[in-house]
């Protein structure tokens, strides 16, 4: 039987005064993949049918698993809306639409998901099947998230990803059929790539009319392969000039850019990511899973255990949790900024006391700061980062911290 937490322990009195909780979306994480990539540092496990490993996913586990690690958390979230899902990972294409159908089956039954919830999975080119997609559709998903980072073989290579060109083209073209909205994800300033090679790639990437697209500059994240072994990328201002071809080129497009990495058509933004963004709470189940769940006097992140199969064992006994903490009144303000300072539309001053409980002279001080360095815009209403403020994103956010 799964172990309930006590909820008297995050309803005891604390030192903020929350009148209302945020809006709520749940994290579903798989953490298979076929090739670990060089520069990925999320918890990803790569899997090698034979080498000590069954000779398919452990789908029905890792499934049973999750339900009871949710149903383990539902006393935190109880009577609380669902808006959005997303299923990441790792390469959650590589599980089967009977596995997801399962999954989102046994989600609907012990939440209560708001009509228009927004579901979504992420999917590589290297598991794509013809008519995979449409049957992901079928399970439930609303949103197709594609992971092509390029369509060039080369950088593809130097990615290592397990995917060529015409792999990712294929499986775009299959994307735009079987989905209304669908995201595609590129990747910039990569080993060797010039200005022509960037316009090659948004030129293929927006032909296919997405409705989304999110464009990452490749960082050499510590323990990594990349770090180990850094490849010659492009400098600081080339990767800058890169990225105003990409605001550019999407813009063109009717393409609008919400969020320092995300470009949508009106009314396409992603959900799940904006109410991160938004400091919206988030319950995370899976292997290695982060949450954030607000309570009428405080906040608490939770992380799950990270190896699968240690995760599987603790979820299904009743105790998937690897950590608990309650995030401290001083780092709030940071941590707030740290998101909403990200959207382009900045956030509502009463957004900030609504979400972290803390009255608006906690921020006071760092927004004198960053108005006087061109940072911020702002009126009675809004804080909003300049372009200037975009550019210097990490600088704006360190405004910040706590003393």
């Amino acid at each position: 039987m799964p172990i309930l937490p006590d909820l008297r322990h995050y309803m005891r009195p604390g030192t903020l005064q929350l009148g209302s909780l945020p809006p709520l979306s749940l994290y579903v994480h798989l953490p298979w993949c076929l090739r670990k990539c060089p520069y990925c540092d999320f918890n990803s496990h790569e899997f090698r049918a034979g080498a000590g490993e069954p000779d398919a996913l452990p789908e029905q586990r890792y499934v049973d698993a999750l339900v009871a690690d949710l149903e383990s958390a539902l006393p935190l979230v109880w009577g609380r809306q669902v808006h959005s899902v997303f299923i990441g990972g790792g390469t959650p294409s590589l599980f089967s639409p009977d596995a997801i159908d399962r999954l989102l089956a046994a989600i609907r039954a012990r939440v209560l998901l708001v009509p228009d919830c927004e579901i979504t999975l992420e999917a590589n080119p290297g598991t794509f099947e013809r008519n995979r997609f449409r049957a992901f559709r079928a399970a439930g998903v609303t949103r197709l998230s594609i992971g092509v980072q390029s369509f060039d073989d080369r950088h593809l290579a130097a990615l290592g990803r397990v995917h060529d060109g015409a792999q990712a083209r294929a499986a775009v073209a299959e994307a735009a059929q079987a989905f209304d909205t669908f995201n595609l994800d590129l990747m910039y300033a990569l080993p060797g790539q010039t200005a022509e090679d960037l316009e090659r790639d948004l030129a293929t990437a927006l032909a296919f009319a997405p409705a989304h697209l999110s464009a990452y500059h490749l960082t050499i994240e510590p323990n990594t392969l990349f770090a180990r072994h850094p490849p010659a990328v492009p400098d600081d201002d080339t990767a800058y000039a890169m990225l105003d071809r990409i605001t550019a080129a999407t813009a063109r497009a009717g393409m609008g850019r919400y969020e320092v990495s995300a470009y949508a058509r009106a009314g396409h933004a992603c959900f799940h990511n904006t109410n991160y963004w938004q400091f919206g709470d988030y319950l995370g189940i899976g292997a290695g899973a982060h949450g954030k769940l607000s309570f009428a006097h405080r906040i608490v992140r939770q992380v799950r255990l990270r190896d699968p199969r240690r995760y599987m064992e603790g979820a299904l006994a009743g105790n998937a949790l690897a950590q608990e903490e309650e995030v401290k009144r001083a780092d709030l303000p940071f941590e707030y900024m740290l998101n909403a300072l990200r959207l382009r539309e900045g956030f509502a001053l009463q957004d900030f006391t609504a979400r972290t409980g803390l009255p608006l002279t906690a921020i006071e001080r760092g927004l004198e700061a960053a108005q006087s360095k061109g940072l911020i815009e702002r009126d009675f209403a809004r804080v909003r980062p300049t372009e200037r403020g975009f550019d210097f994103l990490s600088d704006l956010q360190a405004l910040f911290l706590a003393d």
